[in-house]
């Protein structure tokens, strides 16, 4: 049996998580969850998976929680440093970390200096402080295994050759979201609601988002570069409508692997949680022959200049990636806010990158002091 504390369990990946977990019995506990402030859910799991330890990061949510599950043998705590205590949490084995947001920087650090193995979906992590996380990985030998289904994918397709010098090119491939066909003007048009149905996936508000403008993909790119340490001229976007290729990977003597799998985020969740191993899947089986075709399509960066900005902050290096997403982060809530117009996100966030000037090793006080900065700025633009 391993144990384990989950970072974002009211999340989407969270929710699906504790799904696995249950269905794979005995080979699991919980003994950790955090959550920002979804209470009604979060007694739910408490009461079912009965872990140790809970977290609410706002205090009046978990002043109520404490009203409604008074049992000793569950200590809930709170405020900003409490998730940092589930992901360090003795017992712990394995962390998933799942927080939307760089929220999930700090607690997703502390517990690979803590020694523990991290599941992680929470892309910010690479995307701020890749350099900084991964000299920690190697530092403390801990295994950072992804969740997200393109990073399983390449992941998976490396297994059999871990040559570096063997890897031509690494292809990501995305849906291309609701917009996909949306030309220019159209997109100036876009709602709420239309850019939150997404066509292939059920996620959170935020990474909704972050997938109509392919910001989803463009913090994947980056995320690539750190964990497979590839240049960023060695990872290729393209838009694959169906979501049936996860991802590819191409070899210096020309031969592609490709993961291929129904669109269901419990299956990478379910082969990093288990890995090196597998189990039975609770997804259903991939009918290729029901399917019938397979699209490939180019990006296009004048719609879609999100990416274009993270190949731009790639080459920067540095803070920049922490500027990318820290004001990305307040333009996708301006939005959801209705403050500002969905073209808007794009520009916002180039405009911020524009006036930072990049620190290029940082520490990782210099990566939460510059995404401090993004924001603050962001939210000027607005």
């Amino acid at each position: 049996m391993r144990s384990i504390a989950i970072l974002g369990s009211t999340g989407s990946v969270g929710r699906n998580t504790l799904e696995v977990l249950h269905a794979l019995g005995d080979d699991f506990k919980v003994v950790g969850l955090a959550a920002r402030q979804s209470i009604d859910l979060l007694e739910q799991q408490i009461r079912k998976f009965m872990p140790r330890l809970v977290s609410v990061a706002e205090a009046a949510a978990a002043s109520e929680l404490k009203q409604r599950f008074n049992r000793g043998e569950v200590e809930i705590l709170s405020g900003p440093d409490s998730a940092i205590a589930i992901a360090t949490m003795a017992e712990a084995d394995l962390v998933l970390a799942s927080m939307v947001g760089a929220v999930g920087l700090l607690p997703t650090f502390a517990a690979i200096e803590a020694g523990k193995d991290v599941v992680f979906a929470n892309k910010e992590i690479l995307v701020m402080g890749g350099s900084i996380v991964m000299t920690a990985v190697k530092r403390h030998q801990a295994n950072m295994l992804p969740v997200d289904s393109e990073i399983s994918a390449i992941f998976q397709c490396l297994e059999s050759n871990r040559r570096h010098s063997d890897i031509q090119r690494i292809l990501l491939t995305g849906s291309g979201g609701p917009f996909r066909k949306t030309s220019r003007e159209q997109l100036e048009q876009v709602t709420v609601e239309q850019a939150l149905n997404h066509p292939n996936w059920n996620m959170g508000a935020k990474i909704t988002i972050d997938s109509a403008t392919l910001m989803n993909k463009a913090f994947e790119v980056i995320e690539a570069k750190w964990l497979f340490d590839l240049s960023y001229d060695q990872i290729e976007v393209i838009i694959h409508p169906e979501s049936i290729v996860h991802s590819m990977v191409e070899f210096v003597d020309g031969s592609v692997l490709a993961q291929l799998g129904v669109a269901d985020m419990r299956v990478p969740i379910q082969y990093a949680l288990t890995y090196p191993y597998r189990a039975k899947s609770p997804a259903e089986s991939l009918n290729l022959i029901g399917i019938g075709n397979l699209h490939f399509e180019e990006v296009d960066l004048d719609r879609f200049p999100c990416l274009k900005h993270a190949y731009s902050a790639m080459a920067v290096g540095g803070t920049m990636p922490a500027v990318l997403n820290g004001a990305n982060e307040v333009a996708v809530r301006a939005f959801l806010d209705r403050q500002i117009p969905f073209s808007r996100i794009p520009t916002m966030i180039a405009e911020v990158m524009h006036q930072h000037e990049a620190i290029s090793e940082p520490s990782l006080d210099q990566v939460l002091a510059a995404d401090y900065w993004a924001r603050e700025t962001a939210n000027k633009c607005i």
